[in-house]
Parts: C-alpha cells; sequence; structure tokens
C-alpha cells in the first residue's frame, strides 16, 4: 500500500528505550518486556531491526541516560539511526538505511509515546510509509505537572488516534505485541 515505489518490505523501529527516557516510564518492564518480544519476532522473520538513538543536553551522547536499557541488546549487524529531533526521520540518515533495505512498511515501538512515537509516525506517514504502532510497546513518563494527562491515557489516545489514521495510498494502524506478524 506503501505510496513509495520498490519498497516490498517491513523494518521494525525501536525508538529511544534508552536509560534516561524510560526510567520512570508508565510500565516501564512490561512495555520492554513486549518490545522485547517484537524484537526476537522481526529477528526470527528476518526483518530488519533499526534502532534509533535520542541525544540533547539531558541525553548526552556516551552517557549513561544515553544508552540503551540493559534488557535490550542490539546486534552489531542491525542499524543504529542517530538524532536530535522527536521525529525520527528529521536530520537523520532514516531515511537513506530504509531505502536501501526497500522499506515502505514501518512498526514502530518504543518511547516517548507523545513526543519522538507520534511525531516519528507521522513523519513516516508523510514521506509515503505505511505506518504501525504496537499498542502495548510503547510508554511515556508523567507530564500531567505540565497540563499533560496521565500517561496511560496519553498511551490510548494514542493507539486510538493512529487506529483510525488515514492517508491517501498509506495506511496506518495498530497492533498488539501478541498479534504483531511480519
Amino acid at each position: 500500500m506503501t505510496t513509495l515505489s520498490d519498497r516490498p518490505h517491513t523494518a521494525l523501529l525501536v525508538i529511544d528505550v534508552q536509560n534516561g527516557v524510560v526510567a520512570g516510564a508508565h510500565e516501564r518492564d512490561q512495555v520492554i518486556a513486549n518490545i522485547s518480544t517484537v524484537i526476537e519476532k522481526a529477528r526470527t522473520a528476518d526483518v530488519p531491526v533499526i534502532w534509533v538513538q535520542h541525544s540533547d543536553e539531558d541525553l548526552p551522547k556516551d552517557s549513561k541516560e544515553w544508552e540503551y536499557v540493559p534488557e535490550l541488546k542490539r546486534r552489531d549487524d542491525e542499524p543504529l539511526v542517530h538524532k536530535l529531533y522527536g521525529d525520527s526521520f528529521e536530520d537523520t540518515d532514516l531515511e537513506s538505511v530504509l531505502a536501501d533495505l526497500k522499506v515502505g512498511r514501518i512498526v514502530v515501538a518504543g518511547a516517548q509515546t507523545d513526543i519522538c512515537i507520534r511525531s516519528t509516525l507521522h513523519g513516516a506517514i508523510t514521506r509515503g510509509y505505511d505506518a504501525t504502532l504496537v499498542t502495548d510497546a510503547h510508554t511515556t513518563e508523567d507530564l500531567t505537572q505540565f497540563g499533560a494527562p496521565t500517561p496511560d491515557l496519553v498511551i490510548a489516545h494514542t493507539n486510538m488516534y493512529w487506529n483510525f489514521h488515514s492517508a491517501p495510498g498509506r495506511e496506518a494502524g495498530v497492533v498488539k505485541t501478541a498479534d504483531v506478524t511480519f
């Protein structure tokens, strides 16, 4: 369905599951376990797993906070994309990595729901990709002090919104970890 020609493949994007990002995340351990399950499903199906890693003043490169959580292990042959903005496509080499792999559909898991996950989903759709969100494999921290809803409501709203999102010639959608197929 993607509008990108000659891009028949799917890839899993694992976004920002870094110590400093998920330290206080909603249902952290269960979400990381679900992400691990999706990673193993992708690897078993020979689907590329692409890791995205954010850095900024709160996540300085090479710091403990910047590192991926110890529960998730990237393989040496799996691409790592470094980013500075919420959208994983913005000012990164993600597009060229996906083009080299002939990927037209991405499956998304990671953190934070209300920032990098939503930005990347929209970035993918606007660039012509099909984009599927794994409903129980993304999370966020409690940002109610800034006027945001509680994390469970942010996650539920994002899942509902992305389930009904559409764009011409592209598919958006959601799937639970247990139902992910590649």
